[in-house]
């Protein structure tokens, strides 16, 4: 059971006495793989249907032709982003309802073990939400410039933005700074800090599940360690925004708010695509 300081915020309280069992921290650990295994297969899948459909794939030719042909399709401006986007869209439409429908009556429950599906008590918790999605990556940048050493630190999604149509640009930075934000936050903040609150203390739960936010952001970072600072910084942000407002709302918005930070750079090359 969770021990709480005297003077811990109502918000920030689990509300145990609901008695209704937490998800299981097998289960937490088992949507967020899903998420990403999902992604991983979706991705190739979506490739060659648009592969087909644009005439660069003809199956006949055989396994290793198709996978030429494919990156020939990819590398054309505009079909990546395409991609990304169908990709995130597929498994938000898999992940978002799979979570309601497994836990109905944790979804609008505000505290822990709830996942914080309602609107924050106080509505001035968004503008605090502002403020944390740009201070964060701000501070994080900072700590991740001294350890990289004068190394570039970039992230997929930013080199891919950067290569993209500029009007595909807009649409893409929505993705990112809606649908995959959501998602997240729903299995980090919502499902696995849930998880991990009914086992352990607040600190010990807020560590573990933005070390186990950060290590899975690494691939998409090009595994530079040094990055896992930033990560983590945000993340145990994030955790705090969620448990102060007793709403993951605020979270998502301060993510959101990271992510647009994150990808501004599009624009600002904007006039060189």
């Amino acid at each position: 059971m969770t021990v709480l300081p005297p003077d811990t915020p109502l918000s920030q309280s689990p509300d145990w006495s609901s008695r209704i069992e937490p998800p299981s921290l097998s289960a937490a650990i088992g949507l967020i793989a899903l998420y990403f295994l999902l992604q991983a297969v979706a991705s190739g899948l979506i490739a060659l249907l648009m592969g087909l459909g644009t005439g660069f794939v003809q199956i006949e030719r055989g396994i290793q032709p198709i996978g030429g042909e494919i990156r020939a399709m990819l590398g054309h401006p505009g079909m990546p982003a395409i991609l990304v986007m169908l990709t995130l869209g597929v498994a938000a439409a898999v992940i978002v309802p799979l979570v309601r429908g497994k836990w109905p009556a944790l979804w609008s429950l505000s505290r822990p073990p709830g996942l914080g599906m309602v609107m924050p008590v106080n509505p001035a918790l968004f503008v605090l939400a502002v403020a944390v999605g740009v201070t964060a990556p701000l501070l994080g940048g900072l700590l991740t410039s001294v350890l990289a050493n004068g190394k570039t630190v970039t992230q997929d999604v930013q080199n891919l933005g950067m290569h993209t149509p500029f009007g595909l640009r807009i649409a893409l930075v929505v993705a990112v700074t809606s649908i995959g934000p959501l998602v997240e936050e729903i299995l980090f903040r919502g499902i696995l800090l849930s998880a991990l609150m009914k086992r352990w203390q607040i600190g010990w739960s807020v560590a573990i599940s933005s070390l186990l936010f950060a290590v899975s952001h690494l691939p998409s970072m090009q595994w530079q360690w040094y990055a896992l600072p930033d990560l983590m910084l945000l993340a145990s942000a994030l955790a705090w925004l969620r448990l102060r407002a007793g709403s993951l709302w605020p979270a998502v918005l301060a993510h959101g708010v990271n992510n647009l930070l994150a990808v501004v750079a599009w624009f600002v090359t904007a006039g060189s695509a």
